[in-house]
């Protein structure tokens, strides 16, 4: 995610400096969606609207339908806007639109919606596109990414927000930045108290608990908290949908992979160690405690007993135990 890029392209919108195409591709579609929504906003006026903006559909239209409605002229305006949405339905044509891409009209700005991959850089149409036009490939954020990410989004809108807060909303939608989003527009119409999101806020009108998520089992077995660890276990057991037994011991697999590679990292500075886990750099500390009780002998003793109860979850090898059996025994397990 180059978040210099994106805020360049935005400011070059919001100037109303425009490229004659915008090829918006990738897996996260936030910024494809809303870099369309703004153009939307800046090219055209209302009364220009409803005569210079078209948007097709991927799936119910063709090239040659493209190039000619790209190749019309403006009414009664300086530009049209041209919108291809779902233009990945047509990635084994898109070669065909190669001729305009290398002569496109300048009163026309074609914006392509690519969304969920990115096409080949080495095909013809990509180095063409780029010759005139400009291509954003909006990629999945990393975990450590996206405190930062939320800081800055709320920053704008004049909010602030606990970094516990923040890791809470992370665990619980992922790297899906738009989800995300969605959930911060819902917290700021709150309107908490001194303009700052804390996890109480979250915890009741998120659903999320503070103190029972897989963050805090995963800093609780680090720590060899039993007790909390085993706390935080019986809470997901009766919160199942939320906490599904697959998703739990995926992310303490995840955990144990990291302090694993800490191990091996010869330069143990705060930030070297935090770009190569994918980790921000305030749990640093947290992984540095627990590479200290967990050796490199345990952790791969540890991994093979988190492999295994997998299987048991999903009912190969396995007895008559329930998956909240299965994850306080995994539990247990690896503290002892």
């Amino acid at each position: 995610m180059n978040l210099q890029e994106i805020n360049s392209i935005i400011s070059k919108i919001n100037n109303n400096v425009f490229s004659p195409v915008y090829f918006l591709m990738g897996e996260e579609t936030y910024y494809i969606d809303l870099i369309t929504n703004l153009l939307e906003q800046k090219v055209l006026n209302n009364d220009e609207r409803s005569f210079n903006q078209t948007v097709l559909y991927g799936k119910d239209t063709n090239v040659g339908e493209i190039i000619s409605v790209c190749k019309r002229f403006p009414m009664m305006s300086k530009y049209q806007l041209v919108i291809i949405k779902e233009a990945q339905d047509l990635s084994s044509k898109l070669d065909n639109l190669d001729s305009y891409m290398l002569n496109p009209m300048l009163t026309t700005i074609l914006v392509i919606n690519f969304k969920y991959k990115s096409i080949d850089k080495r095909k013809k149409i990509y180095k063409s596109i780029k010759k005139y036009g400009l291509i954003l490939e909006s990629k999945k954020p990393y975990e450590n990414q996206l405190s930062s990410w939320i800081n800055n989004n709320l920053k704008e809108k004049g909010y602030k927000i606990d970094f516990k807060a923040a890791q809470m909303l992370v665990e619980h939608l992922g790297c899906d930045l738009k989800m995300i989003n969605n959930q911060l527009e819902k917290l700021s119409l709150l309107s908490p108290k001194d303009n700052f999101i804390n996890p109480e806020l979250i915890e009741h009108n998120v659903g999320i608990s503070k103190d029972f998520n897989v963050f805090e089992l995963r800093k609780a077995i680090g720590s060899k908290n039993l007790k909390k660890a085993l706390q935080i276990s019986d809470y997901f057991n009766n919160n199942q949908k939320t906490y599904p037994v697959t998703y739990v011991l995926g992310s303490i697999f995840n955990y144990f992979i990291q302090i694993f590679q800490l191990h091996s990292i010869k330069n143990k500075s705060e930030s070297n160690i935090s770009n190569t886990l994918g980790i921000n750099k305030f749990f640093v500390s947290e992984y540095q405690k627990a590479s200290v009780l967990y050796p490199m002998k345990k952790i791969s003793k540890i991994i093979s007993l988190i492999k295994d109860t997998d299987l048991k979850s999903k009912g190969f090898n396995s007895s008559n135990s329930t998956n909240q059996r299965l994850l306080d025994q995994l539990i247990v397990e690896i503290i002892s």
